[in-house]
């Protein structure tokens, strides 16, 4: 069921972020769904175009990205105030100045992130089992190894409050919801004391 949110006729985002195979998309859909925001997905984006300039190499798997993480961008400056978006992306991917920038041209007021933590034998492991689940040019199995290191290393953008969930544990829907209200994305007519976030279970 729908909630409905109030955000002081501010523009927010919710910023789901973590690296390939690390559960994101799992967690966004559960977020867009319960509470009925929009939802934005990078990988979403790029798909339709790669299978429409197929083959797709290493990097022109790399300029679509950037260019459907410039349209997410796009798409979120012109939406009306009041709006909130829940965004799927590794956003690592492209350097933290680059999302505050995208952040200010889209007149955003408020971002929460949700990070994803795995460890790098975890999302070898996952994204090894999803080949053959991948749209065509997707990074193959040659990526593992480097994932596997990419994640051991990579750290939130951290450009808002920050709720880590741990990929090893079970998800807990109810938590996010609450912690989601303690910053500022309150139910209407609800009302409740900000408390500190804490580090929450996941699973993909």
């Amino acid at each position: 069921m729908s909630a409905a949110f109030s955000t002081n006729g501010n523009k927010c985002v919710i910023l789901v972020n973590g690296v390939p195979a690390s559960g994101k998309s799992t967690v966004a859909r559960h977020i867009a769904e319960r509470f009925g925001f929009p939802y934005l997905t990078i990988d979403g984006i790029k798909e339709p175009f790669m299978e429409l300039f197929a083959p797709v190499d290493r990097q022109l798997n790399r300029d679509i990205g950037r260019a459907a993480y410039q349209t997410i961008w796009s798409i979120v400056a012109h939406a009306p105030a009041n709006c909130v978006y829940v965004i799927d992306a590794w956003f690592g991917f492209q350097p933290r100045s680059e999302l505050q920038r995208y952040l200010q041209q889209a007149g955003i007021a408020h971002v929460v992130e949700i990070w994803n933590q795995i460890s790098g034998d975890l999302a070898a492991e996952r994204y090894a089992s999803r080949l053959h689940q991948r749209a065509d040019g997707h990074p193959g199995a040659e990526y593992v190894p480097e994932l596997r290191q990419l994640a051991e290393r990579a750290t939130p953008m951290a450009l808002g409050p920050v709720l880590t969930l741990d990929q090893s544990q079970p998800l807990s829907l109810p938590h996010i919801e609450r912690w989601l209200q303690t910053h500022h994305l309150q139910p209407v007519h609800a009302h409740s004391e900000r408390r500190p976030a804490a580090a929450l279970g996941a699973r993909d």
